[in-house]
């Protein structure tokens, strides 16, 4: 039974790796990924399967309460049916804004307790992310008891319409208004509640004539923008990176084969990048078809694509397990484009409507592809690209440990979580494999010439992932570089105070549409900015993930 929950053991002596030059260390850590990822115990898959279950009994739970549906014994009459779809919604949202979806539990670095969020919204004094940090009311990055209270408010107006025997507006109106304002006064409660997905669905149904055409237009939405962010030349690492990971494939023959020439070449082989443009055209191809199916047989082999092309991103366990998400992209395919194929998206009246789907859906995503430091990947709806703003911070040996005296949060920080469960070198063996994770990512790799020009020895550095960071010091992490950058950076430095050279910050940005480079920032936490730049595309596409520019 222990052997279950305990990760496999690291396939080399810690301690001489330890001692080994830098480069070196993440070459070995790189060769690991290739062949079984991070490493989870086999329990925490079970903990996902789990969550899934209780993710659906739930929404059984809140529709049997639904007097225009029934119950749960007579599902096949009612489960296709708006109300149906509308209570999924909610109840994601709620699901999502209390930390129980994407990005809780072990594979997001979140081990004891393993969901955040609520835990971290509900109390007084811990960080927020406002919209406009320096503004009079909604500015200051402490939370106050007027963002507890609306957030409640938030999780009781929820529970509410979900309970209710039948949905109208008084109970869709409070939870539309709630979650801007929440937005503004902290952008990370906005960004946990799916808002760029679930808030805009919502909204539809304030429409009646034309919710379903307008959920429609968020769903095909929601495909051709993921889709579209992986018009580059990220996305083959993406695919060897996440297929490496996977839950269900061990063979190691395979896994090797996602690479050029494993160990001495880790880049995305030709089988890798071939997985990666058959995936961009299957998600530009079944939305076209459920558009145009209206029924009959090309609407079933529409619905047979979407749900294989979604099974295999939930059977792979990408890490920041979005997996309930792709549950009810799913269901949501099936009650929109299969039983209600009729419905034509053009077919929208009203104007205010379309003026909001074409803002929300059209607009952003847009200025996020072609300005991505303006907006969240997820507003910009660029999942699984590889294409993301990230951090990596580097705390001068001990410093690590400011984190714990000084911010109020509900979680310790991520070793000591792991030292309830594992020795230490266990524990520091396996949070290591972020840096694999993170440099074998195309992006990453920028991260080998930009460590010297941070630290002079990095060595007398531990090195953490903004990740990481964020999901201590904010109570909720999803992949969002935005996140952790240096508002996060400043705000934890008026509650630590480290001295110069203490806590380096490397802020890299994500690629711009139509402009092959990274701009990235070096910044130390007393001194503020010591250097910055732009690497191209060009100049690191060619290196291994542990090779210098």
């Amino acid at each position: 039974m222990l052997k279950l929950f305990s990760p496999p053991p690291f396939p080399f002596d810690y301690d001489e790796w330890k001692a080994l030059p830098f480069g070196e260390r993440v070459n070995k850590l790189c060769q690991v990924w290739a062949l079984r990822g991070y490493g989870a115990p086999v329990a925490i898959y079970s903990f996902y399967v789990l969550k899934i279950g209780l993710y659906v009994l739930g929404w059984l739970v809140f529709c049997s309460h639904t007097h225009t549906l029934g119950a749960v014994s007579d599902i096949d009459h009612w489960w296709f049916k708006p109300e149906a779809l509308q209570k999924a919604i909610l109840w994601s949202i709620l699901f999502e804004v209390l930390g129980f979806g994407s990005g809780s539990g072990p594979l997001t670095a979140r081990y004891f307790p393993p969901f955040g969020a609520f835990l971290h919204f509900f109390r007084p004094g811990t960080i927020r992310r406002p919209m406009f940090q320096n503004m009079a009311v909604v500015g200051g990055d402490r939370r106050r008891w007027l963002e507890v209270f609306l957030y409640a408010n938030l999780v009781f107006g929820l529970l509410w319409a979900l309970m209710a025997p039948k949905l109208n507006f008084t109970h869709i109106y409070p939870i539309l208004m709630l979650l801007p304002v929440l937005g503004i006064l902290d952008r990370t409660i906005f960004l946990c509640a799916r808002a760029e997905h679930y808030w805009i669905a919502l909204l539809c149904f304030m429409f009646p004539e034309d919710a379903l055409a307008g959920t429609k237009v968020v769903w095909w939405a929601v495909w051709f923008w993921a889709a579209t962010s992986k018009l580059n030349r990220h996305f083959p690492s993406v695919i060897a990176v996440m297929v490496s990971n996977s839950a269900i494939l061990r063979s190691k023959w395979l896994k090797k084969r996602l690479y050029r020439n494993f160990p001495e070449d880790l880049r995305p082989s030709k089988t890798a990048t071939v997985m990666a443009h058959m995936g961009t055209i299957i998600e530009y191809l079944f939305p076209l078809i459920l558009i145009f199916g209206h029924g009959g047989t090309m609407t079933t082999v529409g619905l047979i694509v979407m749900l294989v092309f979604h099974l295999f991103i939930t059977l792979n366990v990408p890490m920041a397990v979005p997996i309930e998400w792709n549950v009810i992209m799913v269901y949501g395919g099936f009650v929109l484009f299969g039983h209600h194929a009729e419905t034509w998206i053009f077919d929208i009246q009203s104007l205010p409507l379309i003026a909001m789907l074409f803002l929300m859906v059209g607009v952003i995503p847009i200025v996020g592809n072609l300005v991505p430091k303006w907006v969240s990947f997820l507003m910009s709806m660029r999942y699984y690209a590889g294409n993301w703003a990230y951090s990596v911070w580097l705390f001068k040996d001990g410093c690590n440990d400011k984190l714990d005296d000084h911010l109020v949060k509900s979680s310790k920080t991520v070793v000591k979580q792991l030292s309830t469960f594992y020795d230490e070198n266990t524990s520091n063996a396996l949070i290591s494999m972020v840096i694999a994770f993170r440099s074998m990512h195309l992006h990453g790799r920028v991260l080998m010439e930009l460590v010297p020009k941070a630290v002079d020895d990095i060595d007398a550095y531990t090195w953490r992932d903004g990740e990481l960071i964020a999901g201590i010091a904010l109570g909720w992490n999803f992949g969002d570089g935005h996140l952790h950058n240096e508002e996060l950076l400043q705000a934890i430095q008026r509650r630590c105070n480290f001295e110069p050279g203490q806590l380096r910050c490397i802020f890299v940005q994500s690629q711009p549409f139509f402009r092959p480079h990274h701009d990235w920032r070096i910044v130390d936490a007393c001194d503020g900015q010591i250097a910055s730049g732009r690497t191209k595309i060009d100049d690191i596409i060619d290196l291994q993930p542990w090779k210098q520019v």
